[in-house]
């Protein structure tokens, strides 16, 4: 049955190049781990890291991302074989849709809809708010009302209180990415490796300077005793903080959508994919490390701890080229998670189970612009007036489940086709998926249960398109009925 599946899949790709539908093959190694990278690093070191420290943790944050960490790397394994051997866009969408079938595949490509579209929300709202302080430091003062989600308490230059109507920076910048997305890939990864290369000098500068200042006293207790509620520091805070630190690893499962990109699939992507995590994994631990050396962690819940952290640094003139590098870092998220979403959205469409004008690629561009438009819309009028609260409590739980998903098609795959081409091999199966799949179910009963209710409403929404529409028109039960 998954070899059925697997050969299917190949079938549809094959039928979508001859449609015309194929993607431009512009993508390199290097391009590919600095897109992972352009993905990872960048909400998770300038917001997350300060709230999961000061909520969850304390400096035992440092734990919860080398946990994050551990449990990418054994799902990155599976990944890295799967993209070996189906090297198409789709990324999980496409690698359960080979093994486990359809249904299952729908239910793991729709989930990934709101995973990125709330991912690229978040990170345009925590955009938002390092922009509107640069601009301040610049002179250029944004209307408070206008830099917050509807119903937000905000204060104005008068000293008096306000209620905010919509945050417009935040939705002007996905607008801004959009654009840049429909224009063609090419042009997104040479914009994106400039960003990374900032981001990661400041990151740079953070840890080095930083590290010179801390105090080491502010490390102990390294796990602060739990109060008494499941999550709120001990061992359950370490794992509710790593449950909600995961959030700096979904631009991991974006790489993979870049497969049928790249010039060369089979050595390119186990490249980009594990580079790119190993080193986001240490870097998140370096910043960890230093901010919460530099600063109590009870006083890290705020929008900008690095800023802080720059403060506790005592060197004024840091605070500048740090803004600019959340900028670059934020942007570079928001950038992949909508190329991502985007290549997801196209690659259902052209299996039928969406309409399919969402699966045509402009004749110019080489993108798929009716869907980079209507996602572009939708994220921004999220981002612009939901707060960033409710949307980062949606992203981890669906992309937890998508990676598990990810590590049954492995070990699937290897029972029912032992003797299939892999021209990258997962490593001890099923011992490395087993574990990957145990970390991702770790990781989300450490989420709240209303986590769990949103996602299973959401779901549930997803089952009634799938069985009102995508069933009906899929382009797989087509075939197997000879229309």
């Amino acid at each position: 049955m998954a070899m059925q599946g697997f050969t299917a899949r190949k079938s549809l790709d094959a039928m979508a190049e001859g449609d015309g539908h194929a993607m431009k093959k512009t993508l390199g190694p290097w391009s590919i781990t600095a897109m992972g990278i352009g993905a990872i690093i960048g909400a998770g070191i300038f917001v997350l890291t300060g709230t999961a420290a000061a909520r969850y943790a304390g400096p035992g944050i440092m734990l919860s991302f080398v946990l994050g960490g551990v449990a990418c790397a054994f799902v990155g394994l599976c990944y890295a074989e799967l993209a070996a051997m189906l090297p198409v866009c789709g990324s999980s969408y496409s690698y359960t849709y080979a093994t486990l079938g359809e249904i299952f595949a729908w239910i793991v490509g729709w989930d990934l809809i709101l995973e990125y579209a709330a991912g690229a929300a978040t990170v345009a709202v925590g955009w938002s708010g390092y922009a509107v302080s640069l601009l301040g430091q610049a002179g250029l003062a944004v209307p408070p009302r206008f830099a917050a989600a509807p119903g937000a308490d905000v204060a104005l230059p008068d000293g008096s209180r306000a209620t905010a109507l919509l945050n417009l920076p935040a939705a002007a910048i996905v607008v801004a990415i959009t654009a840049l997305l429909v224009l063609g890939t090419a042009e997104s990864s040479r914009f994106n490796n400039v960003m990374v290369a900032v981001k990661l000098a400041v990151v740079a500068l953070f840890v080095g300077f930083g590290a010179f200042s801390l105090d080491p006293a502010h490390w102990h207790p390294f796990v602060p005793p739990n109060d008494g509620e499941f999550g709120h520091f001990g061992a359950s805070g370490v794992l509710r903080g790593a449950s909600v630190v995961f959030f700096a690893f979904i631009g991991f499962d974006a790489v993979s959508t870049a497969a049928g990109e790249a010039t060369r699939p089979q050595r390119d992507m186990p490249i980009g994919i594990l580079g790119s995590l190993l080193v986001c994994t240490l870097l998140y631990v370096a910043v960890t490390a230093v901010l919460t050396g530099l600063v109590p962690f009870g006083q890290l819940d705020v929008a900008d701890p690095i800023a802080k952290g720059v403060d506790a640094i005592g060197r004024l003139w840091l605070s500048l080229p740090v803004k600019f590098g959340a900028l670059a870092g934020l942007t570079t998220v928001m950038l992949v998670l909508l190329y991502g979403q985007s290549r997801i959205f196209t690659t259902m469409a052209q299996d039928g189970l969406l309409p399919a004008p969402f699966g045509r690629l402009h004749p110019r561009f080489g993108t798929p612009v009716l869907s980079q438009l209507l996602i572009g819309a939708a994220v921004a009028t999220v981002a612009a007036l939901v707060p960033i609260a409710v949307l980062g409590e949606m992203v981890s739980i669906g992309t937890l489940l998508a990676f598990g998903l990810v590590c049954v098609a492995v070990m699937r795959l290897r029972r029912t086709d032992p003797a299939a081409e892999r021209p990258f091999r997962c490593p001890a199966v099923p011992v490395l998926p087993g574990l990957g799949i145990l970390c991702c179910l770790t990781l989300m009963a450490g989420l709240p249960l209303l986590t769990w209710a949103r996602l299973i409403v959401w779901l549930g929404i997803g089952l009634a398109v799938y069985f009102g529409y995508g069933r009906r028109h899929s382009k797989l039960r087509d075939a197997a009925a000879g229309r």
